[in-house]
């Protein structure tokens, strides 16, 4: 993680709407990245991104892409003309997928003159385990799936990877400083697991090599967000 902490996290907006987005992000100035995912987004399209820019916070698009190649890369088209920071598509679809998706990123990058989206392959979600992999015909433990993932993700082209805080370690030995490496299931140690199964406390997760930490209802859904907010970044 950079020495500016605050830039390093993500916070989930996991609500309904742009009016509760904007609530939420009234309430933690010092947060400047936010994750907008399926439920926001199907909710309210691209205009909720628009917002969230008008107040001036990045937007990290969580949509976990999983298509045909040309299918992915014309969404990565869309995401890079609406100026995302960060946006994910699943490992999973495979290397052509990916590398179609890296390559439409650079292109429309160059065409606009500025940055494209930081592009992300999502691994294996955090409310998997090894039981659930297997019950759909993936019988790799977990880190092994991961690391295959990951090493596909980085020939493709992709800038970085999605993954439990669980397998940092084994990803940072295997590819170094390589990937950016944005990790989910963060809790920090006074809030509880919730949904998550390969959980870790933001300081464990920071040590082990994460760059980005996504962490939601224990800052959003604290009484004071802010406060809360604060205490990650002491925590870490």
């Amino acid at each position: 993680m950079k020495e500016d902490k605050a830039a390093g996290i993500i916070i989930a907006l996991d609500v309904e709407n742009t009016v509760q987005a904007e609530a939420v992000v009234a309430k933690l100035v010092s947060a400047r990245l936010f994750k907008v995912g399926l439920e926001l987004f199907t909710a309210e399209g691209p205009a909720v991104i628009a917002k969230l820019q008008g107040l001036g916070k990045d937007v990290f698009l969580d949509l976990k892409l999983h298509d045909i190649p040309n299918t992915v890369a014309g969404a990565v088209r869309s995401a890079s003309r609406h100026s995302v920071r960060m946006m994910t598509i699943h490992a999973s679809g495979g290397r052509e997928m990916m590398a179609r998706a890296a390559e439409e990123a650079r292109r429309s990058a160059a065409s606009a003159g500025r940055p494209g989206p930081v592009l992300l392959g999502v691994t294996v979600l955090t409310s998997l385990k090894g039981d659930d992999l297997a019950e759909v015909g993936m019988h790799s433990q977990v880190q092994e799936q991961v690391l295959r993932l990951a090493g596909l993700a980085k020939q493709a082209g992709l800038d970085g990877v999605v993954c439990s805080p669980q397998e940092i370690e084994a990803l940072r030995k295997e590819f170094g400083r390589e990937l950016v490496i944005v990790t989910p299931g963060i809790r920090p140690a006074w809030a509880a697991a919730q949904d998550q199964k390969r959980i870790m406390t933001p300081a464990e997760a920071v040590a082990k090599g994460a760059d980005y930490l996504v962490i939601g209802r224990p800052v959003t859904a604290a009484p004071d967000p802010e406060e809360a907010f604060r205490r990650v970044l002491e925590e870490i």
